[in-house]
């Protein structure tokens, strides 16, 4: 499925707000990133995200 790009954000933004509030990571941390929304990035990009998108 091809996301727009606020979708894209909606579903980085939720998981970097997860992750910040303790949720476990999803991909192993590289030892140099701290940063929440680069680590969702991260996620998003492996494609590990067990968030979907509903469309009417």
């Amino acid at each position: 499925m091809k996301y727009t790009k606020y979708e894209i954000a909606r579903i980085i933004g939720a998981r970097a707000l997860q992750i910040s509030m303790g949720a476990p990571l999803l991909i192993k941390r590289p030892k140099d990133v701290y940063n929440t929304i680069e680590l969702a990035k991260m996620e998003f990009e492996k494609g590990v995200l067990p968030i979907t998108v509903k469309r009417p």
